[in-house]
């Protein structure tokens, strides 16, 4: 603990309840396109399910660093398309900022204020900044920066979206810490040298939830929330 100076975090589950909201902008959206009897819930877990295969598109070097917005916008098109839904361009764009306006988890806030007392502060998502930055602006996430794929031009787990996270911000990997739902992304981070924290969310995907209820590996700290956490740092 004496040796992390900066702690980042996975946003998307970690910080913010992203099926939730984005259930919340689809379900007025169905109405509108006359298509109310479909699961707002079921099309968000679709729209969320094209994210790793868009992302690895950029990872394998297939195509170039495209910013998230951009691949969101292609994936609901995408669903969209299969739930044989029609709607305009404007449409469409107004919806993508769904992602731009999540809730975060109820320990969320009084836990990153406490946690930035200590220890800078700042997202490594695979969001890109003006997602992250509205995304702070609306729910009044503190961050001392935003970071993540964009500054780091890569998506997690790619090793340099962490490495590049720690030389941003000129410290060492060992001293920056990643906090995360997510035992996949984790490993990942410790693999590159970061120091890890796992906080459990385990209705990210709904009240069935299979992954990523505990802890799975041996990580620097286990924690319940946000709150937990900073007691834990002694923050």
């Amino acid at each position: 603990m004496t040796q992390v100076k900066a702690l980042v975090f996975d946003v998307f589950g970690t910080v913010v309840d992203w099926r939730s909201g984005v259930a919340r902008a689809l379900k007025p959206f169905l109405v509108a396109h006359g298509r109310p009897e479909l699961d707002p819930f079921a099309l968000a877990d679709a729209w969320r399910k094209q994210y790793q295969p868009a992302m690895e598109e950029v990872r394998s070097g297939r195509r170039e660093f495209t910013r998230l917005d951009v691949l969101h916008r292609e994936n609901l098109e995408l669903v969209l398309k299969e739930a044989g839904i029609a709607a305009a361009a404007a449409d469409l764009d107004a919806l993508n900022l769904a992602w731009h306006a999540l809730d975060p988890w109820p320990d969320v806030l009084l836990g990153l204020y406490r946690l930035k007392r200590k220890f800078f502060i700042a997202p490594l998502s695979n969001g890109n900044i003006r997602l992250l930055a509205d995304m702070a602006k609306r729910a009044g996430l503190p961050w001392d920066a935003v970071l993540g794929a964009e500054p780091a031009r890569a998506y997690k787990p790619d090793p340099r979206a962490y490495l590049n996270t720690a030389e941003i911000l000129d410290i060492a990997p060992h001293e920056l810490c990643l906090v995360a739902a997510h035992n996949g992304d984790l490993r990942a981070a410790r693999k590159a040298g970061l120091a890890t924290a796992f906080v459990a969310r385990p209705t990210e995907h709904g009240p069935g939830q299979t992954i990523d209820l505990v802890a799975e590996d041996p990580w620097d700290w286990v924690a319940t929330d946000f709150l937990d956490l900073a007691a834990q740092l002694g923050a």
